[in-house]
């Protein structure tokens, strides 16, 4: 597992069997994303897939883009795969005075068009012409639709493939089987993943953006070797920043992220203890430090002395971190 970003700015994770690798999430430009996958010695070319856990942007801003140039397909559910196109569809809108203006200009074509027809109904051979004119007309912006790169200029949702799955339901890339399961968010269809590899007899787990830990999901973390855990905020700092009171009240919901608080409380009362490491991402900058984050889940461990064993590490928003080899 190799986190390349985990924030609300941004999110992607590399996860890498000896025959597969999988990116999760692209939360970041597509050259920032190549950029730090350099960094970390990540051959950005031999990337699988990309699979999708909700449509929020800190997870697709960098999707289209990364998906076009890598050629690679990406995994979605259906919802967020529609949730993401409607995002990304670019809605125009217009001034009052705009819109009238755009009324008078069709006014004007219907106009001009219906004298052309009265016209060319007078005078057959000018309807002649007039259709040679038009059918030129037609053939130059067929071309001009069959240009290299049209398609995609014309439709940014355009990706090389898109692939469902459904949270519940196991599905395999190469070597690696991989169990969705469904996140409390409020995005179309948010979920986490569960990697398999049956060779290496290894699992690694992503359980971010969710606001409490139902039972599905505890179910879902049992048997993990590396878990990437949220621990997205310090109440306190949350209750008393300078967010409104409607994105705190959000944030604090149950469709919203696991505080520092939470996340302690799954590690201490329900978690079975299995991990060789415990990432704790998405951290707030706003909100949280890390020296608080990595306190509580430390304490939560420290409470049950046969988790010593558990390395807790933090994953950071401006740079990725170390991969972490099983």
């Amino acid at each position: 597992m190799t986190v390349l970003a985990s924030g609300s700015k941004g999110n992607a994770t590399v996860i890498a069997s000896a025959e597969t690798r999988v990116l999760v999430d692209a939360g970041l430009s597509c050259r920032e994303l190549l950029k730090r996958m350099a960094l970390v010695d990540e051959d950005a070319s031999a990337l699988d897939a990309i699979l999708i856990t909700h449509e929020h942007t800190d997870h697709v801003a960098g999707l289209s883009v990364l998906a076009r140039r890598l050629r690679i397909p990406v995994y979605f559910t259906e919802p967020t795969h529609r949730a993401w196109v409607r995002q990304m569809t670019p809605r125009t809108t217009m001034t009052y005075a705009k819109w009238l203006e755009h009324v008078q200009k069709e006014k004007e074509a219907r106009a001009a068009q219906d004298a052309v027809e009265s016209i060319e109904s007078a005078d057959p051979e000018l309807c002649e012409e007039s259709g040679t004119i038009q059918i030129a007309a037609a053939s130059a912006e067929a071309e001009e639709e069959d240009a290299p790169g049209a398609s995609i200029r014309r439709d940014p949702t355009f990706l090389p493939a898109v692939e469902y799955f459904q949270p519940g339901t196991n599905f395999s890339i190469g070597d690696l089987t991989i169990m969705p399961f469904t996140t409390p968010h409020d995005a179309a269809d948010p979920c986490g993943f569960v990697f398999e590899s049956a060779s290496e007899s290894i699992r690694m787990a992503i359980a971010t953006d969710l606001g409490y830990v139902p039972p599905n999901v505890k179910r879902a973390l049992e048997r993990i070797d590396v878990l990437l855990l949220e621990s997205n905020h310090d109440l306190e700092m949350l209750k008393d920043g300078p967010y409104p009171w409607a994105v705190k009240q959000r944030v604090l919901s149950r469709v919203g992220h696991l505080s520092n608080h939470a996340t302690a409380e799954f590690l201490s009362r329900d978690y079975d203890g299995n991990a060789t490491y415990i990432v704790l991402g998405h951290l707030s900058e706003t909100n949280n430090a890390p020296e608080l984050a990595l306190l509580s889940a430390e304490e939560a461990i420290r409470e049950r002395g046969r988790l010593l064993g558990n390395r807790v590490l933090l994953a950071q928003q401006a740079a990725p971190i170390a991969p972490i080899c099983l």
